[in-house]
């Protein structure tokens, strides 16, 4: 006798909601627009206290020069 297998196991389920980043909230809460990032004093601050456990776009470490401690 088999057992009866999930036919659908490792298959898309259907709409999974997108939930936004901590950067991606953190520039909502700030009301930022994209040409804004780089300018912004409290995202950089934000950027620079959670580089290393948050997600924060690569252009802008590099331009503010912060190094990530992987």
């Amino acid at each position: 006798m088999r057992n009866k297998v999930n036919s659908n196991w490792g298959k898309a389920g259907g709409d999974i909601p997108k939930t936004p980043t901590s950067f991606e909230e953190m520039v909502r809460l700030l009301k930022l627009s994209e040409t804004e990032y780089k300018s912004s004093i409290q995202l950089k601050k934000w950027a620079q206290k959670n580089k290393d456990s948050k997600y924060v776009p690569q252009d802008l470490l590099e331009a503010w020069d912060i190094e990530v401690n992987v």
